[in-house]
């Protein structure tokens, strides 16, 4: 299981202090819903194929997975990529930055093969790369510099973005889009996963996610190019507005009940209190409203002409699964309401709605896999 989003936790329990928004404030919210989203509201998954930075490690995704995927009335998915997957260099030790842009051509022919695949189901593929030279939201595996701080890095991965663009120049932006990197953040240490750590500066993020948006559209200038919020994806970023970007949310709030005895979270997973929606936390009622009140920096970007979609959303295996429909189903209302479309973190796994070893649900067999139907029937009832 993957060890991520810890950060989530702080982020999250700050929103929890909003109270609800009263009758001007929802009538406001009414006239702002009328602001179309000017990104396609796709929806779908995450395939994880190249998530893991060990390219022995990473899940393979079935061919009848894409399949159903799109059978299902699906249009969307995200493919998280780690970069050391497609690099060549000793793995006895930490790379070097003199190692990491020796591009594998036979592993990223293998990302090529399962693009291709998710274009003959007419899925639109977001390109993601989930750890990029000197960042990733997850430890595991040693940086030699700071994304956020160092020149070196900063050209090191222009230089991979470079690469991607005029990898795939002569794809349709109706086919495929760039999603620059993965949930934002600075830690004091960035190869220590409990280092303290917030939001990346406005001004680094910004001069970051620009020359890598330029390297982009210097080779394709109608290409989609999506930056994740900050502070770990879940803070809008209105500093970025006047770029040609959209920007990418996330779907996990509140916290305790989207990461619900979640290991790699909780040093003591089985201590964590039981979870209800609507929840009663510290006090506060949180509720589909005060989803809401969480979305409405998100919205506040939509009025701007900046497109918005929800990258990654869900909930893990240990939320009791009535509670987990209850309250998902809100997030994906309050993403309908704004004409927000979503990635579920996985399809098979986990989070998914295949395969989630849950063990308060009665999968249906379907073709050997084990298949939840009332949470896939909740997701076809966004479509």
């Amino acid at each position: 299981m993957k060890s991520r989003r810890t950060f989530i936790k702080k982020t999250s329990i700050l929103s929890t202090g909003l109270g609800l928004l009263g009758n001007a404030a929802v009538a406001g919210y009414s006239q702002v819903k009328s602001q179309r989203n000017p990104l396609p509201a796709w929806k779908g998954f995450n395939l994880l194929d190249f998530f893991s930075h060990d390219p022995d490690q990473g899940r393979v995704t079935k061919p009848e997975y894409l399949q159903w995927i799109a059978d299902w009335g699906f249009d969307f998915v995200r493919i998280p990529i780690s970069y050391p997957s497609y690099i060549k260099f000793d793995r006895t030790r930490p790379i070097r930055p003199d190692e990491v842009l020796n591009f594998d051509e036979q592993r990223l022919e293998a990302v090529d093969q399962l693009v291709q695949h998710c274009w003959d189901k007419g899925l639109h593929v977001s390109l993601n790369l989930h750890r990029v030279p000197g960042f990733c939201i997850n430890a595991g595996f040693v940086e030699p510099y700071n994304l956020w701080k160092d020149q070196e890095a900063l050209q090191a991965f222009c230089a991979h973005w470079d690469m991607w663009a005029k990898r795939y120049k002569g794809i349709s932006k109706k086919k495929l889009s760039f999603d620059l990197v993965n949930e934002p953040y600075q830690r004091e240490n960035p190869n220590d996963q409990h280092s303290p750590g917030g939001p990346v500066d406005v001004l680094d993020y910004r001069r970051v996610a620009q020359a890598a948006l330029d390297t982009i559209k210097i080779v394709k200038r109608n290409r989609i190019v999506i930056a994740d919020g900050n502070g770990g994806g879940g803070m809008a970023v209105p500093e970025l507005a006047d770029l040609d970007l959209s920007q990418s949310c996330r779907g996990y709030h509140p916290f305790p009940i989207s990461h619900h005895k979640a290991s790699w979270v909780y040093k003591n997973p089985e201590t964590v209190p039981p979870v209800t929606w609507p929840l009663n936390q510290e006090g506060v009622m949180l509720d589909i409203q005060s989803i809401r009140d969480y979305y409405s920096p998100w919205r506040d970007l939509i009025t701007k002409r900046v497109g918005v979609h929800c990258g990654e959303c869900g909930g893990y295996n240990q939320t009791p699964h009535q509670v987990f429909l209850a309250w998902f189903g809100d997030v994906l209302q309050v993403l309908k309401e704004m004409e927000v479309g979503f990635g579920i973190w996985e399809f098979s796994g986990d989070f998914g709605i295949l395969n989630s070893r849950r063990k308060d649900v009665e999968y249906e067999d379907w073709y050997g896999e084990k298949l939840d139907r009332k949470y896939l029937e909740l997701l076809q009832r966004q479509i």
